[in-house]
């Protein structure tokens, strides 16, 4: 729902019943003559609010999430006519400051992901805070709609997640509480899903005391828990990829890492236990996406990544996906290979890659989300590698993990089938050229025949290679 905060979604937080009408329970209708929809009404001061109560200067239309000392409710700001989402909340002194603390944290940070604060300040005893109204859902809405979701989505939420936390980061804040439910999903009519991340109510400074109260009151979210977030000790933006890492992992698999019976057993897991394997919960997601997940919940913070960043482009890595953004790939210089005296009378050898839907339509898909995963693109330009008579490695590039293969099969558009070391072409003393499988997933045929996984098969001019989902390679000689 537009808006909501983590308490307003919480299990067994008491939600009152619906009411309509004005606050002396009377129909009411909103200042456009509609009538008032049913609302909930919050205990304490926030009883009575009703659709068409004002509140420094904005108009109540709709309770859209409530907790136990907050409610959020859309709204209409009557000096500008723009709708907002107005969170309120009425406490004691120490709730008042966390409320204040999460304006100001929220306001500090300019990110397109986060969602942006209009105002905020006290009216009648109660203290608001405008936000941007999204109308959409959440990622929890999300993830419970649709269960495990393609790699492509998993990866459009969490880059600008990462990238948000990354930007809060710099500006000496720490989440605390990222989860499914603070990611709010706008959608826009023939647009792509936009997300932003929002519930900075218990963001403190860098490196502030743990994060129990005085009472001993965990805050956070058990199920997205950093292992020094659980224990108390001073947190910093790890903590956050933590959780982040923990979303990817309900995102890929449709369940949190750790899922008990009561919440104390799920925090203990996060102190002392591995997260189970990705792959043996969804089968033919690619391992190295075990190993992502497994730094970015790794128990010591100094075992994780440097930002979230670099968690978020490992996994899309991992998955076989192109870098969220392109300019923080590092260019990884080419390795040096030894030159073959090769005879200039065997002419000019070349790779021509191309797709092939003929090949396309024969092969088969794993699983749904790897069908889901996989389409045919709609145009492949004719690419001409020339032979030059050095090994040739066939592939994805990878900044990560150094691989820089001279036939790049990660460029748009790319296959998703594709490895990062898929196979490689050696040439001979006398011109000719020869493919290996080096042991890809997904293997390779030569004129429609398969090569045996680490095998070879020397090849004459016109031999079709095929590998992925619809990449084609035809060697050519002039």
């Amino acid at each position: 729902m537009a808006g909501q905060t983590p308490a307003e979604q919480s299990p067994g937080t008491g939600m009152p019943r619906p009411a309509r009408g004005a606050p002396d329970g009377r129909p009411g209708v909103l200042p456009d003559g509609r009538p008032a929809t049913p609302v909930m009404r919050p205990g304490g001061p926030l009883t009575g609010l009703a659709p068409g109560a004002r509140i420094a200067g904005y108009v109540l239309e709709q309770l859209i999430g409530v907790g136990g000392m907050a409610a959020v409710y859309q709204a209409r700001d009557e000096r500008l006519g723009r709708v907002v989402a107005l969170k309120l909340l009425a406490g004691d002194e120490s709730v008042r400051q966390r409320f204040v603390r999460e304006a100001r944290s929220v306001a500090a940070v300019d990110h397109p992901h986060i969602i942006p604060v209009y105002a905020a300040g006290e009216s009648d005893g109660l203290q608001f805070i405008a936000m941007r109204f999204v109308a959409g859902g959440t990622l929890q809405g999300v993830i419970a709609a649709n269960g495990p979701l393609p790699p492509r989505r998993v990866a459009a939420f969490i880059s600008p997640v990462a990238s948000a936390l990354d930007a809060a980061h710099a500006a000496g804040l720490v989440h605390r509480d990222v989860k499914p439910g603070n990611v709010l999903v706008d959608v826009h009519s023939g647009g792509p899903e936009h997300v932003y991340l929002t519930d900075f109510g218990i963001a403190r400074a860098m490196l502030s005391a743990g994060t129990l109260t005085a009472a001993g009151q965990f805050l956070g979210t058990p199920d997205y828990a950093a292992p020094e977030q659980v224990s108390g000790h001073p947190v910093d933006g790890r903590a956050d990829q933590y959780a982040l890492a923990c979303v990817a992992f309900e995102m890929l698999s449709g369940s949190v890492p750790f899922r008990r019976e009561v919440p104390i057993a799920v925090l203990y897991a996060h102190l002392s236990t591995q997260p189970p394997r990705l792959s043996t919960v969804r089968p033919g997601l690619p391992p190295a996406v075990d190993d992502v997940l497994n730094r970015g919940m790794a128990k010591n913070p100094d075992d994780r990544y440097g930002a979230c960043a670099d968690f978020a482009d490992d996994l899309r890595d991992a998955l076989g996906l192109d870098p969220y953004d392109p300019s923080r790939v590092t260019p990884v210089p080419p390795v040096p290979t030894k030159q073959l005296d090769i005879p200039e009378a065997v002419g000019t050898w070349s790779a021509v890659v191309t797709a092939d839907r003929e090949y396309y339509n024969s092969v088969r898909a794993l699983n749904d989300s790897d069908r889901a995963a996989i389409s045919y693109p709609g145009d492949v330009p004719e690419r001409r590698i020339p032979l030059s008579g050095a090994e040739v490695l066939i592939g994805r590039h990878s900044a990560s993990r150094g691989i820089d293969p001279e036939i790049d099969l990660s460029v748009p558009p790319m296959d998703p089938s594709v490895s990062r070391r898929h196979a490689k072409l050696i040439p001979a003393p006398d011109g000719a050229w020869t493919i290996v499988d080096l042991g890809a997933t997904n293997g390779i045929t030569v004129n429609g025949r398969d090569v045996p996984s680490e095998g070879s098969v020397s090849l004459r001019p016109g031999d079709r290679i095929h590998l992925g989902a619809w990449t084609k390679i035809t060697i050519t000689r002039d």
